[in-house]
């Protein structure tokens, strides 16, 4: 297969592109969040654990970039910035999903009850 190379990046073959776009620690998790509804950043940064406000920032831009991601500005006091999905976003979410659904698969074979597990934790975190 030929090399591609886009903004001095080489891609190797379609899916090394679509894993460059939207692999790395927290575009998944923000894309994935985006699909029920229009967030805030600060909605964001308090539901991902563990995501620092830089990686937020930089995912988020990252994203909006590569047209995933609408950023929409509110001129109010205290401004209010929210985020929501595009329909290139909303089409990577189904890719994620069928991920999602092998990984749950995979991890059952593997003897992994991860939807137990979610459910633990959201009952720890209510408490």
């Amino acid at each position: 297969m030929p090399d591609v190379i886009i903004n001095k990046e080489v891609f190797y073959n379609p899916v090394d592109f679509v894993l460059k776009k939207l692999g790395g620690t927290w575009k998944i998790p923000v894309l994935w969040r985006l699909r029920k509804k229009t967030w805030r950043y600060t909605e964001l940064q308090k539901d991902i654990e563990h995501i620092s406000q830089k990686m937020l920032t930089q995912t988020l831009k990252d994203l909006e970039a590569d047209g995933f991601v609408l950023k929409k500005v509110y001129a109010e006091v205290p401004p209010r910035t929210e985020y929501s999905l595009t329909k290139k976003g909303e089409k990577a979410v189904e890719v994620i999903t069928y991920l999602r659904n092998y990984g749950l698969k995979l991890m059952k074979e593997e003897g992994i009850d991860y939807e137990s597990m979610m459910k633990e934790e959201a009952k720890k975190k209510k408490k």
